[in-house]
């Protein structure tokens, strides 16, 4: 007994020492194979630092009243000052409904429609067709917002808007409405103008999950006498679970950063309390009354809220599906 106690101790003591030389030596060991990797990462980790952690020393603003003529050290410090008058303005609440408005609904139609149009395009048997027509469905992503802006304006006019002519030539409406004016249609036609333009686009990354699904599962099915709906509903959309959860996860982070180039080009002083955002908002309040603090503080609150948000959704999609970015 004593001797094989002795030969197990040995064994157990041989193999913790190669544990150890394994994680001590593992990462030079992979850095070696892979050096060419790594050199290829440097510059956009070099590009990050400067850009994404360095300006973050700015947020110290926020706890000053900021005065660009006089240096770091002879700002006045008013500590949480700034975050008090910011969640004592009815304005932040308006700008902050307005934002999660507008980013649950891009949220939910921003994922649905090219979810359904990436199925119903991979289900397309001819080619030539398939590619045309996704070829045109993501040329708008690249039209600047000013363009695009422009033409929904010009569709919804009351003056030769196709909307309206539509409209009033099936007898939907007796005359043309001003959409652009009615702040109840704001949202909605935001929404809709994201959608179109960036449909197409995001419709690429779902095909290319449905290109990673085994073909064998269609043939199989095919055997069971499963139809093509059938298929899509058990085979394609489970196999693009992962894609679809990661981007999920990675759009609710950033619910409260949306922009402000949609709302800014299709709004108008008619609809200001349905398009002002929080972007805006700090645009408006902080950078254009002088007020640097103060839109330093927004943009803390809309930094903060991101990250709570962007854990919270990976902590749930992991817990329930097993699926995370992190």
């Amino acid at each position: 007994m004593d001797s094989t106690t002795k030969q197990a101790s040995s064994r157990k003591s041989g193999e913790s020492a190669s544990a150890r030389q394994l994680k001590t030596g593992g990462f030079w060991k992979v850095f070696k194979q892979q050096k060419f990797l790594y050199l290829m990462s440097v510059p956009f980790v070099i590009w990050a630092f400067i850009f994404s952690y360095v300006p973050l020393w700015g947020w110290l603003m926020a706890f000053q009243e900021f005065r660009p003529a006089r240096s770091f050290f002879e700002q006045k410090w008013v500590g949480l000052d700034q975050f008090i008058t910011l969640f004592q303005d009815q304005q932040f609440y308006l700008a902050l409904r307005n934002t999660l408005a507008m980013s649950f609904l891009g949220l939910i139609f921003g994922f649905i429609f090219p979810v359904v149009f990436a199925i119903l395009l991979n289900e397309v048997r001819g080619i030539l067709f398939k590619r045309t027509v996704q070829t045109v469905s993501y040329l708008p992503h690249f039209v600047s917002w000013v363009v695009v802006a422009g033409i929904v304006t010009k569709s919804l006019s009351t003056d030769g808007g196709i909307i309206n002519e539509l409209l009033v030539s099936l007898h939907i409406i007796d005359r043309p409405i001003q959409f652009m004016a009615q702040g109840q249609w704001f949202w909605g036609i935001v929404t809709a103008s994201d959608v179109w333009k960036e449909m197409g686009w995001n419709t690429i990354i779902y095909l290319a999950a449905i290109t990673g699904i085994d073909q064998e599962q269609y043939e199989a099915s095919k055997v069971d006498g499963a139809g093509r709906f059938r298929q899509m509903w058990h085979i394609t959309l489970p196999g693009m679970r992962t894609t679809i959860i990661v981007l999920l996860i990675m759009s609710i982070g950033h619910l409260v950063s949306i922009g402000f180039e949609k709302q800014f080009l299709l709004g108008n002083n008619l609809v200001t309390d349905y398009s002002q955002v929080l972007d805006l908002y700090a645009l408006k309040y902080g950078l254009e009354m002088n007020r640097y603090s103060y839109g330093t503080a927004i943009s803390i609150f809309n930094s903060v809220i991101s990250i709570v948000l962007l854990f919270t959704a990976n902590g749930i999609f992991k817990k329930t599906t097993k699926e995370s970015i992190m």
